[in-house]
This record gives structure tokens, C-alpha cells and sequence, in this order.
């Protein structure tokens, strides 16, 4: 609150409670006679046995020490303090307890009058409760020092129920353990015998704002007898001047009503409370149309304000921002406490509780911060604080705001259904967010911006309308051991040189992708478990370069990760797995690295280059794919290197369409088809790899030097269709069908290759005269001679090994063809003459020996 403010703020109305003046004297007994005549009344009342009764009620000028004793007690307690006379466990709030005047042994010996025995012992329970019942609780504490049996009585929890009623309104305990504390407790659970009596005694010093009881309070002393020390007021006003008049110590109970335009500034300590049946602070209504309702300054340090709605209500809603007024506000050098408050604001200006400043630090728990027109909450200036517990939501811009330094400690709040974002932070703002439930607001659930810098932990963000979280314009944070779901875009938005560290999230089952880094977004995304996005796991485009590390991304309806339009970052240690498309595409221009991952199980391809993607992969494992662990496509140029890539349906790595790329140390193994596959005008160079086979065709010139080409489940290297290749300094061995074929029309540039030991299959089918159809796969085409039957018809497609021309189409008009790959169409069963060599026909048709490549997504029509 500024000087300006606190200068100009008008003068408290004070009005100090009339005091009451006691009349110690005759008057003293006739005080008495209530009392006296409501036990005759009960005596009466018991039954045909009382009226014979001894009890007489009269004064005894004669008493046994004991019962003297007993009488000197009584009559101190008023003199003391409220209540000091009670048995109970807990009297600090009432003072110290009298000494009881010793008795000597001997006086237990004497009898006792035949009236107080009667009392004491023989009048029924019921009766002396009724008596009991038109006591105030200072007579009710005295009657307990009497006798054991009348402690028991006077404890009873509904004696002390009606009383705390009367006076304090609440339908259940408000306890009151210690400062700046309160909490409501049911009767039958509580661990106190008679809690009603215990929460009398921790609230009995307070005062009342009770509009119109003061003058009745006041004006009948005999009726409220011993409850002097209470006071009334009829305006909080009022009661805050008695406080800085050193009238009481500062507890205030607001009683049932609606107090409205009064200027409440507090500069103390005080404890203010709602007091109310019911849901306590529905009943307690607190509004100001002019100025902000609560201002807390300087010198409020500890003070307390709970149970009560809190309204700004300004007849002009639209005021201009230097005249913004709000519910709360907590200025500099103050730490109150708001607690189980209804927090309401009208304005479309300044928020409903606005903490601004150095040394601004309040404790709001338990609070229901909705419906307002503006922001809910806003902490800026340095300010901090702890905010826990609260329900923020339906807000007309953020549930949250933070701003310039302030920091704040906020957990367990329930941050929803806003008109804007679910919390802002921004120029600087910070912050400590725990364990918050973040969702369904029409933008995104966490806004970062303008250098801001957050810690959130363990909160729940979903079902935003946009996104789940969206960091720009440099903005910074934590995000770490969030569940990030069901977001309508991305889970987790980057962009315009923001550099957040997402770690050890759940992010899944979000409408779009599940963290999108764009225009220059930066980032570590760390140790989370992204799946089940409706598009790619993460997506890096337009200049981003995150740091990606540590991640299971799976099980996504698209792909695994997505880099296009110039992306970058370095992707190191993730598990890829069983995506729905590639588990990495790196596309127009991107230059990832992707290093020591383990990429695997998808439904497509492992690592897909196409448009112009380029990078480096390195160190990779990458295995078990529908299609090829790796393709390169349309100009893409990456370094692959020293990988382990196996177990593709497609063969182990495809270069196509004019693909590049430097392939080198790899290990490329036990791949379906070839290790390697180069076709289609591309021109990659292979460098000290180890590989299950080369495959070169369709106009492809690529280099292989110091190669180790082993274990092929065909040929070392075949290259066909008018494609050629420089070869040097490989060894090529140990492959099934032999170790280098060339085609017809090929022409190699071969230096220092060495060819050993291959297991020539083609070679030993031919010279036993068997159909080449049988050492064929699927996958395995081995290269010969072939010609064509005119006498069988056969098709342009269709192909005759040498052995069935001789065999099984002696005499037939036959044409040869050229020496290349093919499997033999006698052997397979496909003419109308059957195989003579093959045995059973097995009725195959030709394999369409390509890698469909990945299926284009909507990603780029989304973003």
C-alpha cells in the first residue's frame, strides 16, 4: 500500500465498550436468586422423594472446613479471570489457576451437612444438569471445583455446547491450538472429551463485531454476568481502533452479515475471524465498492484474517489501471496469514489478491479465489510467499500471476477452468509450484515468459484447450516430474529463444504432439515418458536446438521424433519404440544429432532422412523394424556412423531417390533383403563398415572402401540396372550366394578388394543342375543368366534359370535375356509347363523388391 493511500484514508470511528460496574455487596446475593430458584425448581420437580428432601436452599453461617475452602475458591475466580475454576486440561488461556487453601487430614472426618450430601450426591443427575443449564461459564467452572461428581456433570458437552453457541455461532469446534491457526473439528471424532469447552477456551478472550448486539450486551450487566471481559462492537472499524487502544489483544470474531464499505487497514498483529453457523464463510460477507476491502501494511506482520468471503465490488468495473483496487492486498514488509476465505472481484482492473513488494511474504491456505473478472491471484515486486491449498479457477485472465522477481511457494492448488491461462509468469517472475492440479483452462495450464523462471514439481497439467505448457520470448523454468496429458496441442510448447529444462515428466495421450520446439526454442528434455501422442513425441523445427537426452518416446500414433524446417539439437540416449510411423524423421534441411540411442520395434522405419535432412547419427542401436532401420532420401546427406543396426524387414540401411550420406564404421547385420541398399540415382560413401551384404541398382554410383562385407544372406555386393560403383580395399567373404556380381552393362572401378571364401550358392546350384528357385527368398534374388520361354508364353516379367531352360523347356523356342538378379518363374510354378527340377510348385508371384517409403503424416498441415 502506498504513503499516498495510507495518508488520505479517513479517521477510525472508534467506540470503546461501556465499561460495567460491578455491585459487590447485598446485590451479590440477589444475583444469586436465579440460580436458587431454578434448583428449587428442579428439586421439585424430581419426583415424590425430593419433597421430603433435607436440602434446604439457604446460606450455611456454619461451615466444615472443606466445603469453606471449597467457597473460597469460588468466590476468587471472578476476581482472576474467566473460567480459572475449571477442570481442565488446558487453562493457559485463562491465567493461572488459584491455590485451594490447605485443609488438615482432619477435617475429612467431619460430617457433611445433610443439604450438601443431598446435593452432592443424591439429587439425579438431570436435575443438577438443569440447574447446571442457566449457568453462564463462569459459574459453570466454579461449580466444578465443588466435587468430583459435579466436575463430571459441569464437563458435559452439551452444556458447554449451548453456551459456545450463544457466543461464538460456530455449529462445530473452532480450534484454536496456537497463533495464526484454525481449524473446525466434529464433536464425536475428536480426540478432547469436550471439545466444545476446549474451544471456548482458546477463542475467550476475543472480541465481537456484531452489529446491534453491542447496546444489548451492554445495557443488561446482571444478564451477562462474568462475561465482562468480552467486548462488542458494531463495526469492524471500530474494532480495529479498540485493538490500536490497547482494549484486547487483537482476536476479532466477525460475526453473521454483510459489512460493507468499511476502510479496513491493518497495521497490527490482530487475528480477524469470521464466526458464523454453517459454512462460516458463506455467512460472513465483507465488501468495499470504493477501495480495496483489505490492505495490509507494514506492521501487520502475523496477522490473521480466516473464514470469511472477501468482495470487491466497484460500481464502475472498468476503472482506469492507476486507480485498480483489489480484494487483498499484502504490501511491503508484512506476512499475514488468509486462510478458508471466499475471494471475489468484479473489476476488470487489478486482481482480486494482489502481494506486491519487498518483504511481502503471506501465508493463503485453504482459499476460493473464482469468478473474477481479472487476474486471481498476482505476485510481483520481489514479493514471495506460501499459497497452498486454494481453489483458483474461472478467472478472467490467469488463476496466477508473477511478475518482476516475485517468488513465491505455491503447492496443492486446484488451478482450473480459467478464461485465459491457468498460471503466467513473466519479466522475471519465478516461483515454486508443487503438486498443483492445472487444467481445462482455455489457453495453456502454465505460461513462461520474458525471462521468467519457475520451478514446477509433480503438478498435473491437462486437458488445456491449447497446450499444456508454453514457454517464449526467452523464458526459462523447471519442469520436473509433471503428468502432462490430454492437452489439445502440444503438451509442452518452446519457442522464440527459450531455453526451459523439462525433466523426468509423463507426457501422453495429447490431441497433437507431445513437446513441440520451434522458432529458435531451446530446452532440456530430459528422463521423460512421452507416448500415446496423437503426432510425433517431440517435433524440433524452424532453427530449435534442444537438448534431447534420457527419454522413452513409444507407442505415438505417429512418430517418434520430428525434425524439420532447419531443426537442430542434440538427441543422445533416448529409447524410441514401437511408434506408429519413423521413429526419427530428419527432413528439409535439419542437422540433428542423434547419438547413442536405442531406436526399435517401430512400425516403420528406425531413422528416416528425406528432403534435404541431414545431421549425424552415431552410436545408435538400432534394430527390429517393419521397413529399414535407416533410409536416406531427395538429397539427404547425414553421417551415420559407428551404429548397430539390425533386424530391419527391409534391410538394414536404404539409400533411394537420390540420397547421399557418409556411412561409416557401422556394424549393419542380420537385415532382411540387403545390409545395405543403394538405388535409384544415389550416391552414398561406405567406409569401414561391417555389413550383411550391398545391394547397388538403378543408376546409383556410390564408394565402398575398406569395407568388411560378411554373412550376406546373398551376394557380398550386387550391383544392376545401369548403376556403378568404385570399390576399394573391402573384403568381401563368408556371403551365401558368392562375393562380387555385377550385372550386364555394369562397369565397376575395383582397387585392392579381396574376395574370399563365400559359400557360392549360385555357383554349386548351377553345376548340380537344380532350379535356382530354390535357393531363392523372399528377400534373396541370386544373379544369373535368365531367359525367356516364347514357347510357354511367359510375360516380360517373368525369368527362367539356365538349368529349367535345359531341363524343363528342351526344344522350346528360348531367347536369353542378360545376367542379373531374379528368381525363376519355372521353379516358382507361375507357367503353364510345370518344373521338372523344383519338385512341388509353390504357386509364388513376383516380390515387389522396394521400401515403400514412410506415409506422409499431417504434421505439417497442423504446424
Amino acid at each position: 500500500m502506498n504513503s499516498v493511500r495510507a495518508t488520505n484514508r479517513r479517521p477510525r470511528r472508534v467506540s470503546r465498550p461501556r465499561p460495567v460496574q460491578p455491585e459487590r455487596n447485598n446485590g451479590d446475593r440477589d444475583e444469586e436468586a436465579p440460580a436458587a430458584a431454578a434448583a428449587e425448581m428442579a428439586i421439585e420437580e424430581s419426583g415424590p422423594g425430593a419433597q421430603n428432601s433435607p436440602y434446604q436452599l439457604r446460606r450455611k453461617t456454619l461451615l466444615p472446613k472443606r466445603t469453606a475452602a471449597a467457597s473460597a475458591t469460588a468466590s476468587a475466580c471472578p476476581s482472576k479471570g474467566p473460567m480459572e475454576g475449571a477442570s481442565t486440561s488446558s487453562t493457559e488461556a485463562f491465567g493461572h489457576r488459584a491455590k485451594r487453601a490447605r485443609v488438615s487430614g482432619k477435617s475429612h472426618d467431619l460430617p457433611a451437612a445433610p443439604a450438601e450430601q443431598y446435593l452432592q450426591q443424591k439429587l439425579p443427575d438431570e436435575v443438577v444438569l438443569k440447574i447446571f443449564s442457566y449457568l453462564l461459564e463462569q459459574d459453570l467452572c466454579q461449580a466444578a471445583c465443588v466435587c468430583k461428581r459435579f466436575s463430571q456433570l459441569a464437563n458435559d458437552p452439551i452444556l458447554w455446547k449451548r453456551l459456545y453457541m450463544e457466543v461464538f455461532e460456530y455449529t462445530r469446534p473452532m480450534m484454536h491450538p496456537e497463533p495464526g491457526r484454525f481449524y473446525q473439528v466434529s464433536p464425536e471424532e475428536h480426540e478432547h472429551p469436550n471439545p466444545w469447552k476446549e474451544s471456548f477456551q482458546q477463542l475467550y478472550k476475543g472480541a465481537h463485531v456484531k452489529p446491534g448486539f453491542a447496546e444489548h450486551f451492554y445495557s443488561n450487566p446482571g444478564r451477562y454476568k462474568g462475561r465482562e471481559n468480552m467486548l462488542y462492537y458494531d463495526t469492524i472499524e471500530d474494532a480495529l481502533g479498540g485493538v490500536q487502544e490497547a482494549h484486547f489483544d487483537g482476536l476479532i470474531f466477525v460475526h453473521s452479515g454483510i459489512y460493507t464499505d468499511e476502510w479496513i487497514y491493518i497495521e497490527s498483529p490482530i487475528t480477524m475471524i469470521g464466526a458464523a453457523p454453517g459454512k462460516v464463510a458463506d455467512k460472513v460477507v465483507i465488501e468495499n465498492t470504493r477501495d480495496s476491502t483489505f490492505v495490509f501494511m507494514e506492521g501487520s506482520e502475523d496477522a490473521y484474517v480466516g473464514y470469511m468471503t472477501i468482495k470487491f465490488n466497484p460500481d464502475d468495473k472498468s476503472a482506469q489501471h492507476h486507480n485498480a483496487h483489489h480484494c487483498l492486498e499484502i504490501t511491503v514488509n508484512c506476512s499475514p496469514n488468509i486462510d478458508h476465505c471466499i475471494i471475489r472481484s468484479t473489476c476488470t482492473v487489478g486482481s482480486a489478491v494482489c502481494v506486491s513488494g519487498q518483504g511481502a511474504c503471506p501465508t493463503i491456505k485453504h482459499c476460493n479465489i473464482s469468478d473474477c473478472e481479472n487476474v486471481g491471484l498476482y505476485i510481483t515486486d520481489h514479493a514471495q510467499g506460501i499459497y497452498e491449498d486454494n481453489e483458483i479457477s474461472n478467472n478472467a485472465l490467469a488463476g496466477i500471476w508473477v511478475k518482476n522477481h516475485g517468488n513465491p511457494i505455491i503447492r496443492r492448488n486446484h488451478i482450473h477452468h480459467g478464461r485465459d491461462v491457468g498460471v503466467f509468469t513473466f519479466d522475471h517472475g519465478m516461483g515454486y509450484f508443487e503438486n498443483c492440479n492445472i487444467h481445462r483452462n482455455r489457453i495453456a495450464g502454465f505460461e513462461v515468459k520474458a525471462y521468467a523462471n519457475p520451478t514446477v514439481v509433480r503438478c498435473e497439467i491437462h486437458h488445456g484447450q491449447t497446450g499444456g505448457i508454453y514457454v517464449h520470448e526467452k523464458g526459462r523454468g523447471q519442469f520436473i516430474e509433471n503428468k502432462i496429458y490430454a492437452n489439445n496441442f502440444a503438451g509442452v510448447w518452446i519457442t522464440s529463444n527459450s531455453d526451459p529444462t523439462i525433466r523426468g515428466n509423463a507426457i501422453f495421450n495429447g490431441n497433437q504432439g507431445g513437446v513441440y520446439i520451434f522458432g529458435d526454442g531451446r530446452g532440456l528434455i530430459e528422463s521423460n515418458d512421452i507416448y500415446g501422442n496423437a503426432l510425433a513425441g517431440i517435433q524440433i523445427r524452424t532453427n530449435s536446438c534442444p537438448i534431447v537426452r534420457h527419454n522413452k518416446i513409444h507407442d505415438g500414433q505417429h512418430g517418434g521424433i520430428y525434425v524439420h524446417e532447419k531443426g537442430q539439437g542434440v538427441i543422445e540416449e533416448n529409447e524410441v519404440y514401437s511408434n506408429t510411423l519413423a521413429g526419427v524423421w530428419v527432413t528439409t534441411g535439419s542437422t540433428p544429432v542423434l547419438r547413442k540411442n536405442r531406436i526399435h520395434s517401430g512400425k516403420q522405419v528406425g531413422v528416416y532422412f528425406y528432403d534435404n535432412g541431414h545431421g549425424v547419427l552415431e552410436d545408435n542401436d538400432i534394430y527390429n523394424h517393419m521397413y529399414s532401420g535407416v533410409q536416406i532420401r531427395t538429397g539427404s546427406n547425414p553421417k551415420i556412423r559407428r551404429n548397430k543396426i539390425w533386424g530391419g524387414q527391409n534391410g538394414g540401411i536404404l539409400v533411394y531417390n537420390s540420397g547421399l550420406g557418409f556411412i561409416e564404421d557401422n556394424e549393419i547385420f542380420d537385415n532382411a533383403m540387403a545390409g545395405v541398399w543403394i538405388k535409384t540415382d544415389s550416391n552414398p560413401t561406405l567406409r569401414r563398415n561391417k555389413i550383411a551384404g550391398v545391394l547397388i541398382s538403378t543408376n546409383s554410383h556410390p564408394i565402398l572402401r575398406k569395407n568388411r562385407i560378411f554373412d550376406g544372406f546373398a551376394a557380398g555386393i550386387e550391383i544392376t540396372n545401369h548403376a556403378t560403383a568404385t570399390l576399394e580395399g573391402n573384403q568381401i567373404f563368408n556371403n551365401r550366394f558368392g562375393g562380387l556380381f555385377l550385372a550386364s552393362g555394369v562397369n565397376v572401378t575395383m582397387k585392392d578388394n579381396k574376395i574370399l571364401n563365400n559359400q557360392d550358392a549360385i555357383e554349386k546350384a548351377v553345376s548340380r543342375g537344380q532350379c535356382l528357385y530354390k535357393i531363392s527368398s523372399y528377400t534373396s534374388y541370386p544373379m544369373h543368366d535368365f531367359y525367356r520361354c516364347h514357347t510357354c508364353n511367359t510375360t516380360d516379367r517373368n525369368a527362367i534359370c539356365v538349368n529349367c531352360i535345359k531341363k524343363c523347356h528342351q526344344g522350346h523356342d528360348v531367347e536369353f535375356i542378360r545376367h542379373d538378379r531374379f528368381f525363376c518363374d519355372c521353379g516358382a510354378g507361375t507357367l503353364s509347363n510345370p518344373c521338372t527340377l523344383a519338385g512341388e510348385p509353390t504357386h509364388d508371384t513376383d516380390t515387389l523388391y522396394d521400401s515403400a517409403p514412410p506415409i506422409e503424416s499431417n504434421t505439417l498441415q497442423h504446424n
